[in-house]
């Protein structure tokens, strides 16, 4: 990144590639100006170097949002990313197509050097007006590309430049130049206390990707504790193993014995019934008539005993 020269050393710097790469096509010396073009050209060689437009970077500009924190803590410097576009015109004798000759060695040598050099940078730094520049120690490097214009362009471009006559021109636009500001942001304090957690989303506490928690749902959380009290009472309530395994074959025991007693009953009932089976009511009442017959005779043996 660089400060506020960054434009100014860029457009000497461009000045100072092509002047320096003329080749020895040209016997005579060529004049090239940084400057806007002549309202009256001379006839001597002449190139001028004219930045007539200063725009944002479209793929850089939004880089720089996150400058200060939510309290207005700069958190780091704010830089502005810019795209430098000059207008480059040729001046010289018609008669010996100087101006075209001139214009073929701009092409060329932004073609074959599309990246401004780090010696013409340091070169253009010793002019006394652009002391103080930093631009050699920006990491990112000046690229040249040539802007396409058709003659309504051309034409509005022109205009815009007073009581000027048109000469033959390029236009190229320069890129990637970064000016950073003057405010030193304030150093952040060391972390304190890491908090690492890992929940699953939609759990109650954890983060969305709006900052917020989660709000948790009060009916949930009461069943979860009502199911957690009934839980902790199953457990206490529950004997301990040892005294499982032991009433275990009670349980068998009381459980085999009803259908033990099942058959004893069922030939209880089944006697009565013998009774009323036919053919067998006259032994049954002969066996009763002898049995009170005796009954006399063992009570008089009794009364007899006793005497």
């Amino acid at each position: 990144m660089s400060n506020a020269l960054a434009i100014a050393h860029v457009t000497q710097a461009l000045a100072l590639l092509i002047e320096n790469n003329l080749g020895p096509e040209f016997d005579r010396a060529v004049k090239v100006e940084p400057s806007k073009p002549p309202t009256e050209p001379s006839g001597e060689p002449t190139i001028s170097v004219f930045l007539y437009q200063v725009t944002p970077n479209t793929s850089q500009r939004n880089n720089d949002l996150p400058t200060r924190a939510t309290d207005g803590t700069l958190v780091k410097r704010p830089a502005a990313a810019l795209d430098l576009h000059f207008l480059i015109s040729a001046y010289g004798e018609e008669n010996e197509l100087v101006g075209q000759r001139l214009i073929g060695s701009v092409v060329r040598t932004l073609h074959e050097i599309p990246v401004l050099p780090r010696d013409v940078i340091e070169q253009a730094g010793e002019k006394p007006y652009l002391a103080g520049s930093d631009l050699l120690e920006s990491a990112q490097r000046v690229r040249f590309t040539p802007t396409v214009m058709d003659v309504d362009e051309t034409s509005k471009l022109w205009g815009m430049l007073y009581q000027t006559p048109y000469s033959l021109s390029v236009v190229y636009q320069a890129a990637l130049v970064l000016i950073e500001g003057r405010e030193t942001p304030v150093p952040a304090t060391p972390v304190q206390r890491s908090d690492v957690r890992v929940l699953p989303f939609g759990a109650p506490g954890a983060p969305v990707p709006g900052g917020r928690a989660l709000p948790v749902n009060e009916g949930a959380q009461s069943a979860g504790s009502e199911g957690g009290s009934s839980e902790a009472d199953a457990e206490s309530s529950s004997p301990e193993p040892g005294k499982a395994v032991a009433k275990a074959p009670a349980k068998k025991a009381a459980a085999k014995a009803p259908a033990k007693a099942a058959p004893a009953r069922s030939r209880k009932a089944a006697q009565p019934a013998k009774a009323t089976e036919p053919g067998s009511g006259g032994k049954s009442a002969r066996g009763a008539a002898k049995r009170t017959a005796a009954a006399p005779d063992d009570t008089e043996n009794t009364t007899n005993g006793g005497s």
